[in-house]
């Protein structure tokens, strides 16, 4: 009998004929990825082991990357409208044309007033070129996307300890005993921090999350506490008044490295109070215990007090920083037992947390055997550290009062001695940077038009804010103005209302790119859609001229004059550069690139995109604009992967850090190399530059880091980073709002400046919660009486505002927060119009603790309607246990307008996907500011009240709904991407 013949397997298939390996632009992360390609389709997407940021491991956003580039929704031509803007309208041009039109709107701006352009950018990674294009054109009026994101725990921390959370820094995830996750959701550096938090759980590190919503991270952590929003500053201040009690706090860390002995001048009504007492160099002064006299602050020859009033030589009052930290914090009201109710978070739950923490501190510390210099030259056998490391994000950022939130976990960690030593937060270069960052925003154009500063910056004192001689706003969007003075990212939700408004003067044109403000990118949606549609009494759009660009048939492009349309990530080159959003790890300086895997020209017939940098560089050059152009006045540029291989931000420095000098042999300073690209294509597309081993903490104070800094020209001197439990620049700018200084706030902004611009963290009611309390309300047409949008009488006082103060949710008539959350399977819209991704969740619901729905006489699945102070829309709720019964919340951007991303009209996204965007205000409930944190503009999305109760009316749709757009039909076939390549294979085998 014959044995029957073993079936050949292939145990190890190809996943295509070629290879390449680039970056991938689902998320944030920006992780290696390897495409494989067969007969010139993309046949599979994985992440690719060699790449540092996540060494082969890719989310499922990442391996869609296939059906993002190949979706339906592309955009193939220019569009130019042609019928009513909102309608979607358009007919097809040719680039020629398209740019022709752009530069015959944009010249005449540049001629006679660069600021009548608002040049304002999304998520693109791309902010070291749009930046400079701004500052070339000479606007003022640019920014990105990072104040409606993140730039309160931007500022929070580099105004604080040089650093911050988000991507300037990490936990030790080697070495961290203790994890607080504070407002983490998983879209953002998802694979990174599930690398991390794996290597944590492996050698059982306590992992505790503080999040009103338990899931991703939070469902894998040993604690969950289910914080009320908007209340994590509370939190933070109870666990330092219960360690401060203990005297659990590492004061030889607080002398070498933060301010915490510098002497502060106490003179009530005089104009030196609250600042830092110095001598006639302007040295600031600790007092020596040794001598009982002031000393050099920054002399390590010096055993300075930390406590008690001193008088001075000119007989003045001071007293040390860690005196008023004591004094403030040890306050009865930030005890557990006071903040418990009003945080959710049980007393004894407080206290147990602060205790761990002071016993993981300072009962575990880490000793590593590795010698280092201090920039005073000393020489330590070991690194010493507290293995407690703590992590933040949007949760915490996106209120009204964030700034001072992100504020309060860096004097936390600082309290502990927990910042960039062994097992704590680390740095990840170029970071640390000086306190503050030394690049202030522009404000004056050169001879030649360019903008004296790039657009955004950090503002040091009231001289450096972008105001007019009355002290009014000079921006668009009223960032470094009295109003909002530390807005570093600038303010990209305010510029619909105030270039609709005119407020504080009318603009010509609005470039954006890959901002989807018409719907999940804005507040207030349905009346930011009015805005841009409105018509003045001439019958003239309000806001004259709209350019966008995509990749995507999105909502925005509906309501753009002329639309140009983008590549895929896929299509074009990128520089991750170490001049924008780094992906350094806490050991090494990291950049990459992403460059074409596929040519644009040949993914379909008929489309001609550009990648908008190229366009952007071009448009640049047909402007004339000094920068793009040689001195005969030919482009200087042939496109952006020409520009990143050759432009010099300064002598040497350029986009990319690797493979520098004419011959590719030097890194982070050299010429030009010409073969740049080439050496990062062949390298896997990045390139990692390792801190020297003695370097890697203490990186403030570490001689080896400094010296290692400068050399790559992170830094521009190797003078040690005094961290800053208190800050002078903030009470620099309450001493102006008090009547102080050459420059001072108008009277409508000084009670503002002088509440919110605390030189140490405070808590304060979050304004939509505190506007809306039952006897709070004010009418809008009564705040505002100057038809503009700010109000010209001061702020009236408000219940609430003060510190530790506030109504219990439970007696408010919004009882519920409502907060949105990021899937780890979606990343901001583009993510939802995925037809891989869709199939994880095509629709949200509104999730609700069961506990709230019995409260509300709700059962599961229940259709009910949601009102804040703003508006109703009707959802369908599902019942989830995962989260703080005060809470209500629900998965961003899933939601879609009929007619957007060339979905199918029966599409569940736009039947019974919604928007929590229809309920949030873009200004406070007064009417009188933005709804954003005062210190620093960013847009208080998780500020949101609401009530909740069961519809009246049958339904299956959520509302409202709006008419539908009409940017292309859709193909309601199955999309079987893949078919194809079985079916060759399959006859491959057959023959």
């Amino acid at each position: 009998m014959r044995t029957p013949a073993e079936p050949v397997i292939d145990y190890s298939p190809s996943p295509g004929d070629q290879v390449k390996t680039t970056t991938c632009y689902m998320c944030a992360c920006r992780c290696g990825i390897k495409v494989w390609l067969a007969d010139g389709k993309i046949r599979y997407i994985q992440g690719n082991p060699a790449h540092p940021v996540n060494k082969g491991v890719l989310c499922a956003k990442g391996s869609a990357g296939i059906m993002q580039h190949y979706s339906p929704a592309r955009l193939d031509k220019p569009l130019l409208r042609v019928g009513e803007r909102g309608t979607g309208e358009f007919r097809e041009i040719e680039w020629d044309e398209a740019l022709e039109i752009a530069t015959s709107w944009l010249a005449p701006i540049r001629e006679r007033n660069p600021d009548e352009l608002a040049f304002f950018t999304g998520r693109d990674q791309s902010q070291a070129l749009t930046g400079w294009w701004a500052q070339q054109f000479g606007t003022i009026n640019y920014a990105a996307h990072g104040g409606f994101c993140s730039v309160n725990m931007a500022a929070g921390g580099l105004y604080t300890l040089g650093g911050s959370f988000w991507e300037f820094g990490e936990p030790d995830w080697e070495n961290a005993k203790y994890l607080m996750m504070w407002g983490v959701a998983e879209d953002h550096d998802s694979n990174p921090i599930k690398l991390g938090l794996g290597k944590l759980k492996a050698h059982g590190a306590k992992i505790v999350a503080v999040n009103p919503v338990r899931t991703g991270y939070g469902a894998i952590a040993d604690e969950w506490i289910g914080i009320r929003p908007g209340t994590d500053g509370l939190f933070a201040f109870a666990l330092i008044h219960e360690l401060l009690k203990a005297d659990r706090i590492d004061l030889d860390y607080l002398v070498r490295y933060t301010n915490a002995h510098w002497l502060v001048v106490r003179n009530p009504h005089g104009a030196d109070d609250g600042l830092f007492a110095r001598d006639g160099d302007g040295k600031p002064q600790c007092f020596d215990k040794r001598t009982n006299a002031p000393a050099d602050a920054n002399s390590i020859d010096v055993a300075p007090a930390v406590v008690g009033e001193v008088t001075l030589a000119d007989g003045r009052r001071a007293v040390p920083v860690f005196h008023l930290v004591a004094e403030r914090y040890l306050d009865p009201q930030y005890s557990p037992d006071a903040v418990s109710e009003r945080c959710g978070i049980p007393a004894d739950t407080i206290r147990r947390i602060a205790r761990e923490l002071a016993e993981a501190a300072f009962d575990n510390e880490i000793r590593l055997p590795v010698a280092w210099t201090d920039a005073h030259g000393r020489v330590h056998s070991e690194m010493i550290g507290r293995p407690v490391a703590m992590h933040a994000m949007r949760g915490i950022s996106a209120h009204s009062n964030g700034f001072h939130t992100c504020r309060a976990l860096h004097l936390l960690q600082l309290l502990l001695g927990a910042v960039d030593t062994p097992g704590s937060f680390r740095y990840q270069p170029p970071f640390p940077k000086p306190i503050a960052p030394p690049n202030r925003p522009g404000k004056t154009r050169q001879a030649n038009g360019v903008l004296d500063a790039a657009p955004l910056g950090f503002v040091h004192a009231p001289e450096d804010l972008v105001v007019d001689a009355e002290g009014n706003p000079r921006r668009i969007d009223h960032a470094f103005s009295w109003a909002y003075p530390l807005s570093a990212h600038g303010m990209m939700h305010s510029v619909i209302r105030n270039a609709w408004a005119g407020d504080p003067y009318k603009i010509d044109t609005l470039l954006m790119f890959m901002a989807n403000m018409s719907w999940n990118s804005s507040m207030n949606t349905a009346q930011t859609m009015a805005m841009l549609t409105d018509k003045d009494e001439a019958g003239d759009y309000r806001i004259p001229r709209i350019i966008y660009a995509d990749a995507y048939a999105s909502e925005m492009v509906a309501y753009a004059d002329l639309v140009l349309p983008d590549t895929t990530y896929l299509e074009r080159f990128d520089a991750i550069s170490l001049l924008d959003r780094p992906i350094s790890d806490a050991d090494a300086a990291i950049d990459a690139i992403r460059h074409p895997v596929l040519d644009s020209a040949e993914q379909r017939e008929g489309r001609d995109v550009r990648g908008f940098q190229s366009v952007l560089i071009d448009l640049g050059a047909r402007l004339g604009l000094p920068g793009l152009c040689n001195e005969d006045g030919s482009p200087k540029y042939r496109d952006y992967a020409d520009y990143i291989q050759r432009h010099e931000r300064a002598p040497g420095v350029g986009l990319l850090a690797g493979w520098r000098g004419e011959d590719g042999t030097l890194e982070a300073k050299g010429a030009p190399n010409p073969e740049q690209l080439q050496r990062y294509i062949e390298n896997d597309g990045f390139w990692r530059s390792e801190i020297p081993e003695d370097a890697r903490y203490y990186k403030m104070a570490n001689r080896g880091y400094l010296e290692w800094a400068q050399r790559m020209g992170f830094l521009a001197s190797t003078a040690p980073i005094t961290l800053q439990l208190y800050s002078e620049t903030l009470q620099k700018f309450r001493l102006a709002a008090l009547g102080f200084g050459a420059q001072q706030p108008p009277a409508q902004h000084r009670e503002r400046v002088a509440t919110y611009f605390d030189p140490l963290p405070i808590w304060y009611e979050p304004f939509e919660h505190a506007q809306t309390e039952a006897g709070a309300r004010v009418d809008r047409a009564d705040a505002d009486q100057s038809g503009s949008r700010t109000a010209p009488t001061p702020p009236l006082p408000l219940a609430g505002e003060a510190r530790g103060e506030g109504r219990p949710p439970q007696d408010h008539p919004f009882p519920l927060s409502a907060i949105t959350q990021r899937p780890m399977f979606m990343y901001h819209a583009w993510g939802s119009q995925n037809a891989w991704l869709r199939q994880i969740a095509a629709r949200n619901y509104l999730y609700l603790h069961p506990a709230t729905g019995a409260k509300h006489g709700l059962a599961d699945e229940d259709w009910i309607t949601v009102t804040s102070h703003h508006g109703t829309i009707t959802v369908q709720a599902k019942f989830a246990a995962n989260v703080q019964p005060d809470t209500v919340w629900t998965w961003n951007a899933i939601g879609k307008r009929k007619g957007a991303w060339r979905l199918d009209k029966d599409a569940p996204e736009g039947n019974q996907g919604f928007l929590l965007n229809h309920l949030i205000s873009d200004i406070t409930p007064r009417g009188d500011y933005f709804n954003a944190d005062p210190v620093t503009g960013q847009a208080a999305w998780f500020d949101l009240r609401v009530r909740i109760a069961k519809a009246d009316v049958a339904t299956n749709q959520s509302a409202p709904q709006f008419a539908p757009l009409s940017l292309g039909e859709a193909d309601n076939r199955p999309l079987r991407y893949g078919a194809d390549f079985r079916a060759a294979r399959k006859r491959e085998e057959q023959a």
